[in-house]
C-alpha cells in the first residue's frame, strides 16, 4: 500500500488523515506480535516519496512478505509531520531522516524515538538555471538556502568546498556569517527544503541548494549540478526510526534487518548508478 500526504499549515489534518489510514496504535503489542509469512503482520511507515518510499516498494514485493510483514507506506513530502505522527503513535516507525535532523528534533521536539544504522545518502547539492558553472556565481549573487538548520550547515558547506564561502563551524548560519566568512556579500534566501526546487525556477535566484530525495522527486540529478556534497565520512545517512518503547517490536527490527540486506543495496546500486543515492551499509 502506498499512500500521499502533504503537510497543512497546522499539521492536523495530515496527522488526522495518517490515523484515519490505520496506524500503529492499533497494532499488536510487541509481546504478542509475530511475524508469519502466510498472515503478514502490518506496518505503518512514514517516508519521503523518493528514495525511501521507492525503496520501501521494493521490499513490499517480496523480500517484507516472506518475512512476514506488509508495509503500509505513507509517502510524506514535509520534514515534520513523519516526527509528529510517530510520536502520537499514527505510524510505527518512518524513514526520512539522519542523524542531526533526528538528535535536533529529539532535543527540541523532546520524542522518546531510537533508531537504526544509515542505509544510504543523498548527496546535497547546487543547481542554478542562470549559470553554467559556480565560478560564474558573483559577489551579491542571491542564493536559495534551507531554513532547516541541521541542513544549512550542511548546504554552506557545499557552498564552502565551491569556493563561495569560508570558514564554517558546525553552528554556522546564513544570518550570522561575518564578512571574512562571506567575501562574496551573498545574499541567502530560505526557504521550506520542499519548497527549494520552485526557487530554483525563480530568475531572482541565482543558486539554489538542494537535498537529495527533492533532487530526485523533481527528476533532476546530481550530474547536472553546480556543486555536489561528497558522500566521504558523510554524517548524513537517512535510517528508520521508531518509539523506544517500540525497540523490541519484531516487525521493526525486521525491516531495519531488510533495510541493511544485500538485495537492498543491489536494488539502491541497480536504480541510482551515478550517486544521487548511495549506500551507507
Amino acid at each position: 500500500m502506498r499512500k500521499s500526504l502533504t503537510l497543512l499549515a497546522t499539521g492536523i489534518a495530515a496527522v488526522l488523515a495518517l490515523t484515519g489510514c490505520g496506524g500503529g496504535s492499533s497494532a499488536p503489542s510487541a509481546e504478542t506480535q509475530t511475524l508469519d509469512p502466510a498472515k503478514p503482520a502490518t506496518l505503518s511507515v512514514g517516508a519521503s516519496p523518493v528514495p525511501q518510499a521507492k525503496i520501501l516498494e521494493f521490499l513490499n514485493q517480496d523480500l517484507a512478505p516472506k518475512a512476514g510483514l506488509k508495509l503500509d507506506i505513507k509517502e510524506i513530502e514535509d520534514y515534520q509531520t513523519p516526527n509528529t505522527a510517530l510520536s502520537d503513535g499514527s505510524l510505527d516507525a518512518n524513514y526520512y531522516q539522519h542523524l542531526p535532523w533526528f538528535e535536533d528534533q529529539v532535543k527540541t521536539k523532546g520524542y522518546k524515538f531510537g533508531h537504526g544504522e544509515g542505509v544510504h545518502i543523498e548527496p546535497y547539492a547546487a543547481f542554478s538555471e542562470k549559470v553554467k558553472d559556480i565560478s560564474e556565481i558573483k559577489d551579491g549573487a542571491k542564493i536559495a538556502i534551507t531554513n532547516d538548520p541541521s541542513n544549512q550547515v550542511r548546504a554552506l558547506r557545499v557552498l564552502e568546498k565551491a569556493g563561495l564561502v569560508k570558514d564554517i563551524k558546525d553552528d554556522s548560519s546564513v544570518i550570522a556569517l561575518t564578512d571574512e566568512q562571506n567575501p562574496k556579500k551573498l545574499k541567502f534566501s530560505e526557504n521550506q527544503p520542499e519548497l527549494l526546487i520552485n526557487d530554483l525556477k525563480d530568475p531572482s535566484v541565482d543558486l539554489a541548494l538542494i537535498n537529495g530525495n527533492f533532487i530526485l522527486k523533481a527528476g533532476l540529478s546530481t550530474q547536472n549540478a553546480l556543486a555536489v556534497e561528497s558522500t566521504e565520512n558523510n554524517p548524513y545517512a537517512n535510517f528508520l526510526a521508531w518509539r523506544e518503547e517500540s525497540k523490541d517490536d519484531p516487525r521493526i527490527k525486521k525491516l531495519d534487518e531488510l533495510l541493511h540486506s544485500p538485495e537492498v543495496k543491489a536494488f539502491i546500486e541497480k536504480e541510482w548508478p551515478n550517486g544521487d543515492v548511495t549506500v551507507a551499509f
